[in-house]
C-alpha cells in the first residue's frame, strides 16, 4: 500500500518544449492538412465528372433556340417550325383576325388573356404559340392551308374537340389552358428567336 501511495504523489516530469514545436506547425498538424487537403482534392476529382455528365450535351444546347424568318408570312397565313422538338405556329393575323379577338370579352374566357397578352409591342399581328394542345399533347389543326381551324377560326385539336381562337386562346373543349407562348424575341422586323 505506501507503494501505491508513493507512486500517486510521484510527479511526472514536465519536459520544456523546444522553439520549433511552439512556434510552427508540429509534424502532427502537418500530417492532418495534408490528409485533409488529399481527401479534398479526391473529392473534388470524384464530384467533378458528376457534376459534368449533369450539363446539356451539344444536341440539346443547339435546340435551345430556334430563328424564325417571319418575313414571307403573309395576313391569315401561319407556318409551322420546330422549337425543341416540338411545334411551333407563328401567325401573321389579319385586321379582321384581330378585332375578333378584341371583340371577345377577357373576362369570359377560361384562361383570361387579351391579344395584346399573347403578343409583342408593336408587332401585334404576329401571334407565336407551341403547337401542342394543352389537354392531351396532341397537335392541333389550323396552321397549315386548308387544315380545319375549329368554330373560331384559329385552331382545332382532333384527338378530342378543343377549339381555340385567332389568338390562340381555348373557347370550347377539354383543354385547360390557351396554346403556350414561348419566350421570343424578335432580333429584326423579320426574324425572331424563340428560346
Amino acid at each position: 500500500m505506501a507503494d501505491t501511495a508513493a507512486t500517486a504523489n510521484t510527479e511526472i516530469p514536465v519536459v520544456p518544449a523546444d522553439d520549433a514545436t511552439t512556434d510552427g506547425v508540429r509534424r502532427r498538424d502537418f500530417i492532418n492538412i495534408a490528409a485533409i487537403s488529399a481527401a479534398g482534392v479526391g473529392g473534388a476529382a470524384l464530384l467533378l465528372p458528376l457534376i459534368s455528365q449533369m450539363a446539356p450535351s451539344q444536341d440539346v444546347l443547339a435546340e435551345s433556340t430556334t430563328e424564325v424568318d417571319v418575313a414571307a408570312i403573309e395576313p391569315g397565313q401561319a407556318i409551322k417550325a420546330v422549337f425543341r422538338k416540338q411545334p411551333l405556329f407563328v401567325r401573321r393575323l389579319t385586321p379582321a383576325e384581330m378585332a375578333a379577338a378584341d371583340a371577345v370579352p377577357v373576362d369570359s374566357l377560361r384562361d383570361a388573356a387579351s391579344l395584346a397578352d399573347r403578343t409583342r409591342e408593336g408587332h401585334r399581328d404576329l401571334l407565336v404559340t407551341m403547337g401542342v394542345c394543352t389537354h392531351l399533347g396532341c397537335v392541333p389543326l389550323g396552321a397549315a392551308e386548308g387544315e380545319v381551324k375549329g368554330e373560331f377560326g384559329g385552331y382545332f385539336c382532333p384527338c378530342h374537340g378543343s377549339h381555340y381562337d385567332t389568338a390562340g386562346r381555348i373557347r370550347k373543349g377539354p383543354a385547360p389552358t390557351n396554346l403556350e407562348v414561348p419566350e421570343y424575341a424578335f432580333t429584326s422586323d423579320t426574324t425572331i428567336t424563340v428560346g
